[in-house]
């Protein structure tokens, strides 16, 4: 799995953190070892940006999706083909303030919105309360699953 992550933010990021959950996500929705993802961290300006030039809204958002082959999730009989699963962008000032709202840590916000990410590009979307439910319980399903690997490596 090509997973790459460009930190263009002043603010730190756990990029090892990302990259487990990416991996994590990837294999758990039967991604091809082969496809390739990019994390881009950048700035609130930025993040405005992109905003208002993609989604015609204003105001820095937490997460944008970029996809590139529009590859959709696999099974355990059938893998995705290989190919590029696209960008994400995350904006760690956005995801802290939203952490501190929810009352969990920045870190946690950031592997939420990884994941989150992660779904759109392979075509999730949360317009319709049945799409919502379906998006929202397979990420909270890979963020338990993560969080329960992580625990047993230690």
């Amino acid at each position: 799995m090509s997973i790459e992550i460009n930190n263009e933010s002043v603010v730190p990021v756990d990029e090892v953190a990302l990259q487990q959950l990416s991996s994590y996500a990837l294999a758990h929705l039967h991604v091809h070892p082969d496809a390739e993802l990019a994390i881009v961290l950048v700035d609130e300006g930025a993040m405005e940006q992109l905003h208002l030039q993609w989604m015609d809204e204003p105001g820095p958002t937490d997460v944008l999706s970029f996809p590139m082959d529009e590859l959709r999730p696999g099974t355990e009989e059938s893998m995705t083909p290989a190919g590029l699963l696209g960008d994400i962008v995350l904006c760690p000032q956005v995801a802290i303030s939203q952490a501190e709202t929810a009352g969990h840590s920045p870190l946690d916000e950031m592997l939420m919105l990884t994941t989150h990410g992660i779904l759109h590009l392979l075509g999730f979307d949360h317009a319709e309360p049945d799409e919502e439910k379906e998006m929202f319980g397979i990420q909270r399903e890979i963020l338990a699953g993560f969080d329960l690997a992580e625990r047993r490596s230690k």
